[in-house]
Formats: C-alpha cells, structure tokens, sequence
C-alpha cells in the first residue's frame, strides 16, 4: 500500500473510531516557539510550574518521543444536550455550574484507548512501528499540531475552532516513526472583528488575541490552581465550581457545533444543574464515589469544597445557605474555612439587605 492510500485509511479507521476528524502534520512547530516563550516569561502560566520546566520540549515532538517523523492529530466532539440548558445554569445563583466538558466520564481514558486501537490498527495493516499516545497527558504543544494539520485555527479564545463544529471537541495525538503526506495546515483569521469571546470573559483573562492569562482564567482557578483564590476575583466566579464556559458559550462559530453521540460524554449524578447546597452536603466518600470516572475527581474534595464556599457566597442572601456554613466551620480545613468566612461575610449582608 502506498503512503497516500495509507493515510486515507487511517481517516477512515479514526472515524470509525469515533474520531470527527482526523489530520496529519509534521513534528515541526518552531513557528509557535516564540509566543510560548514570551508567554511563560510574563507568568501567564501561573502555578502551572511543568509548562516552565519542561520548556521547548512541548513544541518538539521529536525530543517527547524519540523518532517521531509524523503526528496524526485528532479531534472527538463532546457537546452535550445539556449545553442548550448551560445559559440558565449559569444565570441561577443556587444551582453550581461544571463545564460542560466535565459532565460525563473522563476523556482522557476514552480517547487513549481509541488512539491506541487505531495504532493497532495500522500495525494489522503494515505490520510493527513506533508510536505513543497523548491525550493531554504530556508536554505536547495540542493547538499547535491540530492548526498544522487542517483541524481548526487558533481562536481569540486560544482554543481551536472549526468551520463546522465550532470549538466543543477534544484533541488527541498519536506520535509515529512513519513518513506520512502531511494535510495543509488550516488558514488563519476566520474569528474577523469578532471579539465576543474576550468581552464576555467574567475575569478579562484574554489578554490578547489568542492569549489567555492562566492567573485570571476561571478555569485555571478552580481546577489547576491549589490554593486560595484571589479575594478579587472571587465574585466574578459566580456559580462556576469547576471550569468556566463561557468563552464557548458566546462564539458564534458554535452554532454549527453537533451534540455528541458518545454515551460517556454524556451528563452524570446531575451534575449539569445541581443545587449548590445538595452538592455541599456530599461528604468526602460521596464526593468520590460520584466522581469516579469522572475529570472532576482529580481536584480533590478540599478544592471542591473551596470553589463550592466561593459558589455558595456568590449566591442569592439565603438564611439556610448561612446556618450551613456556620455549622460546618469549625470542621473546614485552614484552605476551605478561609473561603467559608468570605461566603458568610457576604451571605449575611445580603440577607439583611
């Protein structure tokens, strides 16, 4: 079989695979280097100390997995039904909003397992070759080889867009030894004098056209981030217990983006419109039994607790939401009570207003 005959069968095994696309690209991604570097030289990485130390490695595959000459880059929709409920979630102060990412089972096991079917797959077909799997899993420069491979572009948002799904999909890749045509990288500029996505940002952490400042993103705060939240930042939280939306939610290009057929994308324990109280009583064996499986898990129950007070402070002034907070005080943990006192402080002027 010829390269080119190759690489039509390995889109078509992907598909079959559940993969919405599948492209090809070189390890080559020298053309992002520079903004990386000026983007961890400003911090904008945050606590996120492995983005420093593994440095330029992110953007040379060849130096991750030796031997690499080709990357099949792949992209999997995860949008659920539930999205078209997400603006009211949001909007209801009592109710804790999840990203709508993390409302089914974990990505990464599903789509590692479906890149490895396909590697073994393509050994079926031309016998044993080198290769590795990643799913957001290692230092790999993900945005920048789906661009190089005709997935998507680069949004203002800095996550990858495409012209007919719009941005609810994940990547993965599959690092091989194989010479494989390369697919053209997608074109650049299709975002025009939209800037939907950077004004709607509740934190202002798009700080530039495709640059996002880790210290002020939502998401970052409540999942990478170990310890208190800035108390200025705080407020602009919201209702948002785990990852933030909102960037998605507005961009127009969505509006071509497809529910998921994938079972385990699909929402779990209800978590797409939970009461914020309902969630607070959970303890530290139901917070884990009911996020088996799940991305959420791998916050852990104190960093649940914490973005839940901050939640639970943001919400409407509510006499049941203060007797709860004050009960469960003296059992917080040094991280979790600072954020319980915040919630009480503003729990209790908005219930004698």
């Amino acid at each position: 079989m010829d390269k080119a005959a190759l690489v039509e069968r390995i889109k078509l095994w992907g598909k079959a695979l559940g993969f919405q696309q599948v492209g090809i690209t070189s390890p080559d991604l020298s053309r992002f280097e520079a903004g990386f570097v000026r983007w961890l030289d400003a911090g904008m990485h945050g606590e996120m100390d492995y983005m420093a130390r593994h440095g330029l490695k992110r953007l040379r595959p060849a130096e991750l997995q030796s031997g690499t000459r080709s990357v099949i880059s792949v992209r999997m929709d995860y949008m659920p039904d539930a999205l078209a409920d997400a603006p009211r979630v949001m909007q209801d102060g009592r109710l804790g909003y999840v990203s709508r990412y993390a409302l089914g089972r974990d990505y990464h096991k599903l789509m590692r397992a479906r890149l490895q079917q396909l590697a073994e797959r393509i050994e079926a077909e031309i016998g044993a070759f080198g290769h590795r799997v990643f799913v957001d899993s290692a230092p790999v420069y993900e945005t920048g080889l789906a661009e190089n491979a005709g997935l998507g572009w680069k949004g203002k948002h800095s996550l990858i867009l495409n012209r007919g799904a719009g941005s609810w999909f994940f990547l993965g890749e599959l690092f091989v030894d194989l010479d494989l045509p390369l697919d053209t990288p997608s074109e650049q500029g299709h975002c025009g004098r939209c800037t939907a996505c950077m004004d709607v940002c509740p934190t202002k952490a798009i700080v530039a056209e495709g640059v996002v400042d880790a210290r002020l993103c939502i998401s970052y705060l409540t999942i990478e981030h170990a310890g208190a939240i800035p108390v200025e930042l705080r407020p602009l939280l919201g209702n948002r217990i785990y990852g933030c939306d909102d960037c998605q939610l507005i961009c127009p290009w969505n509006r071509f983006a497809q529910p998921t057929d994938e079972a385990d994308f699909k929402p779990r324990h209800g978590l797409q419109s939970a009461d914020l109280l309902d969630l607070w009583a959970w303890t530290e064996e139901e917070f884990l039994r009911r996020t088996e499986g799940s991305a959420i898990r791998r916050i852990g129950y104190e960093r649940w607790r914490r973005n839940l007070a901050v939640a639970l402070g943001n919400a409407p002034g509510d006499g049941g939401i203060v007797e709860v907070l004050q009960r469960d005080l003296p059992q917080a943990s040094p991280l979790v009570a600072e954020h319980m006192l915040w919630a009480l402080e503003r729990q209790l002027m908005n219930v004698r207003r």
